[in-house]
Order: structure tokens, then sequence, then C-alpha cells
């Protein structure tokens, strides 16, 4: 049985694309019933597009907090950790220290909260108001994804439940379930995520140099002031792969990227110059490389273009968490020269979010080479 929300929970993604394709003046949509053979298994899946197997790295050595691995275990986990950044960009991890059972609810709790009514997930003020759907910039049908989610600073979900209003505490209304599975969740990722952006840096480093001019370690420049959990919703979709994403192809602007996907897929990302797509593994989590560890690591590190694909018949659950610095941060290098010149995560976002408007897309980090 198909997993379809309410009719009265779903955001008027529909709407948004037809008002799009009638300015544009591209006609009526493509619904996926005519266009089988961009499908498998209800996934639209470009022809071209392989299944990757991304590198999977048992991480426990890293994340548990007992002596009993010795430290050439540490070092070759590190190694991996450090090649599939280079190579990939992507890899997955298991024992990452987010228990199973815990990822299990975060699955069955942002279900409910996505079921509520559209008018109160966009209206009623719920986890800040940080609720967003589609793509409201979009100008043409190619750049609006299919997906709605709540884009959370760490800071209100790990606020105190005592009840008193203290400013940064998320309102979570009636979901008390969804906020103890939020806060646990966004622990566990965030003590993921400052361990492996550790280790990424120290690969790095070279030892018995100079402390180089404009270093500031990722790991020590994020915490839970400046860095974001999203719980992302992808609708079953009536439109034809050829015509919607579920979400943009995109690369990451932040350091690096914690992804939990459930068992649907849809995620896709470019290796070399073809699209490639991630078989779901259950248990493992994902980690990419965000833009601001590749300008730090001088390239080493590759932030990769990736985008999520519609499912004609079913829902996609996911839960990101994205390490960020503070807006006025400086990004640094790992070791001068740069390639790039010094800018703030503020003036990297703000960079961003002017070309988006001004040209429909991202540029990135060439807008800040030297």
């Amino acid at each position: 049985m198909p997993a379809f929300a309410g009719s009265a929970a779903e955001p008027p993604l529909a709407d948004s694309y037809y008002a799009l394709l009638r300015r544009c003046g591209e006609g009526a949509l493509l619904l996926s019933s005519s266009d089988d053979d961009h499908h498998h298994d209800g996934v639209p899946v470009a022809p071209e597009c392989a299944e990757a197997e991304l590198p999977m790295i048992d991480v426990g050595c890293l994340t548990t907090d007992n002596d009993r691995s010795s430290a050439a275990e540490r070092a070759a986990c590190a190694a991996a950790v450090a090649r599939a950044a280079e190579e990939w960009g992507f890899f997955q991890v298991r024992n990452h220290g987010v228990a199973p059972g815990l990822l299990e609810d975060m699955r069955r709790e942002q279900a409910r909260l996505f079921r509520l009514p559209f008018d109160a997930k966009a209206t009623a003020g719920l986890l800040n108001r940080s609720y967003r759907w589609g793509t409201p910039t979009a100008t043409s049908p190619r750049q609006l994804s299919w997906s709605e989610a709540f884009h959370v600073p760490l800071a209100g979900v790990s606020a105190s439940s005592s009840g008193a209003d203290d400013g940064g505490c998320c309102n979570f209304g009636e979901l008390t379930a969804l906020r103890d599975v939020t806060r646990e969740v966004a622990a566990a990722m965030s003590k993921l995520a400052g361990t492996l952006a550790r280790v990424l840096a120290e690969a790095l480093l070279v030892h018995g140099q100079e402390e180089p001019r404009r270093r500031c370690l990722p790991a020590e420049a994020c915490d839970e002031t400046t860095c974001f959990l999203r719980l992302n919703r992808y609708p079953p979709c009536p439109v034809s792969a050829s015509a919607a994403f579920g979400l943009v192809p995109h690369t990451d602007s932040d350091f690096l990227t914690v992804l939990c996907q459930d068992h649907v897929g849809g995620l896709q990302l470019m290796k070399g110059a073809r699209w490639v797509a991630v078989k779901p593994i259950p248990g493992a989590l994902i980690v990419n490389i965000g833009d601001l560890f590749q300008a730090w690591s001088n390239n080493r590190y590759k932030s990769v273009e990736h985008k999520v694909m519609t499912n004609a018949t079913t829902e996609r659950y996911s839960v990101a968490y994205f390490l960020c610095p503070s807006y006025d941060s400086p990004i640094g290098t790992c070791q001068e020269p740069s390639p790039y010149r010094t800018f703030t995560f503020g003036e990297y976002r703000s960079k961003v979010q002017e070309d988006v408007k001004r040209t429909g897309k991202k540029i990135g980090l060439p807008n800040f080479l030297v």
C-alpha cells in the first residue's frame, strides 16, 4: 500500500509546478503513469545511472570511548576516511554511535510530524517556523524540488524543555516524543560529525610547520549555536522524472553532512562525469564533504554535486546533520598558499543566496578563488 499522507497534509507542490510550467510555456505536466521507462521499482532513474558502492568504513575505533582499539587501527581508519573524502567526497559509516533503534524512532516521529495539516506545518510556528516546501524562488521547473522539510538550528533542538520561555527552545507543540528523539539524534550525529571532522583535519595538517596563518580547525569552529538538523520528507510524486527532482542538484555549503536515509533510496551523486545512485544500506549513515571543507583542504577533499530523485508511489524520509561554523568564522586553510581568498561563512552564504536569486543556481567556491 503506497504511504501517501492525507491530502490536507500535502504542500501545494503540484500547483507550483503547473504555475511554473504555464509561465514558462512548457505545456502540461508529464505524468509518471505515461513515462514508465524512466522508473525502476517506482524510483525514477535515468537509464545510464549505475548503482554506486560507496566506501563503507567501520568507525567504531574512532567513536567508542574505550581504549581497546590500537593506535594502528585508529590510524588505518582515519586514513580510509581521508581517502574516501578525496576520491569520492561521499562515504558510508557503520558502528557510528547512532543507535539503530533511535533512527527507527526518528523515522516514526517524522512521519507523525509531516502528516500534520499543511497549514499547521506552515503557519503554526512549529520547530521555530523552520518549515520549508518546494523551491519558492524557482524560475524554471528544473529548479523546483518536490519535497518538504524542517531546517532546525541545533541550538533550538538542544534547548531546555523545562517549560520556561528561554528564547531559543524549539516549539514542538504536543509532539513531545518528536522533541525527545530529535534531541538524541542531534546529539549523537553532532558527536560523530565532530569526530570525523577532526580526523579529516588532522590528516591534512603538516606537523612541524609554522602555524598556518589562516588555519581554523573545522570541528573547533562549529557547535550547537551554528549547526543545523534537517528533517526531510519527499512525497510521492505524480510528475515525470524528466520534469521534477526530489531535491535539485547541489553541493552542501557546510563543512560536513551526516545523512540517514530510509530504505526507499533516490540519492544520486556525481562520480566523474556520470550520476550514480546510492543504494540504501540498513544501519549505515552517509557522510559527505561540504564546500567549506573543500576550501579548507585546498581542494584535497571533494564537495560533490548530488540530488534526490522523485518516487512515483512511495514517500521518502531522511535526516541530515550539517556541521557549520558561525557566520563570522573565517574558513581558513590547512596550509598556505590557498587557492581561495579569505572569506567567512556569512560571506559565502550571502553570495550563494545572491547567485541563486540572480541566476537561478548556486556558483559556490569559484566565486572565492584567488
